[in-house]
């Protein structure tokens, strides 16, 4: 019997051979379909900052390649993963939120950053919930784009797979991700197809605001783990299958 196929959407930049390795491990046939690409713009995180917020283990290896140091600044990272990241690259990180999210982390700021200058240092396709959340706490928020989201030449064949009834399951970890994968199905000209054989499967998103862009675009989610990992994501989804 052959084994369930499930497709992941990872950056191949390390991230994408361990999420292999895991699936593998748990006993799945991976189906790997890179649906985003670092594009670095070549900014770094302003050293005024009174806090520096990161929101990504890219973000943080970019502002260690830029040779970047928080001058006194209060380093923020959004989740444990951030923070590991951030920690490898020699920073130390002085809060990660218990919700490892946007509202997880403004709350954790909430009474303490009104009048203070907050740097917000992410990708180009982060949500306004961080940057609105502060700024009604009071902070004064400036955000630098390290990077920007693109997806990589010849994705789109988990979408493929999808229309043609093949894949078992599919691991969303970003809204960029769902929509990343649609535009390669449209381009192989199967989206339609696409999204009803991803209903045919089980469907796993990495939190609430990506499981409601799949919804958004006619996507069923099936699985959204308490804990917003792409481990916990992989074993729901697994076992859900």
């Amino acid at each position: 019997m052959s084994k369930p196929r499930v497709a992941v959407f990872r950056p191949d930049d390390g991230r994408l051979g361990d999420a292999v390795e895991l699936l593998t491990d748990l006993g799945v046939d991976p189906e790997a379909d890179p649906m985003l690409a670092v594009d670095p713009t070549g900014d770094h995180p302003r050293k005024d900052a009174d806090y520096v917020v990161f929101t990504s283990k890219t973000g943080a290896e970019l502002a260690a390649d830029a040779d970047w140091h928080p001058e006194g600044a209060f380093v923020c990272a959004i989740g444990e993963s951030t923070a590991d990241a951030l920690e490898a690259e020699g920073y130390t990180v002085d809060i990660v939120p218990d919700e490892f999210s946007s509202v997880g982390l403004v709350a954790t700021l909430a009474g303490r950053v009104d009048g203070e200058r907050v740097e917000v240092a992410r990708s180009d396709h982060g949500s306004d919930v961080l940057l609105d959340g502060l700024n009604d706490e009071g902070a004064f928020v400036h955000e630098t784009v390290l990077y920007r989201l693109v997806r990589p030449e010849g994705t789109g064949s988990s979408a493929v797979l999808a229309a043609d009834g093949e894949l078992n399951a599919a691991l969303f970890t970003s809204s960029l991700t769902v929509e990343h994968f649609l535009d390669a199905a449209e381009t192989e000209g199967v989206r339609e197809a696409a999204i009803e054989g991803l209903n045919r499967a089980v469907v796993g998103t990495i939190g609430e605001p990506t499981r409601e862009t799949a919804e958004a675009h006619g996507i069923a989610v099936d699985v959204v783990p308490e804990e917003a990992d792409f481990e916990t994501l992989a074993r729901t989804v697994v076992e859900k299958l």
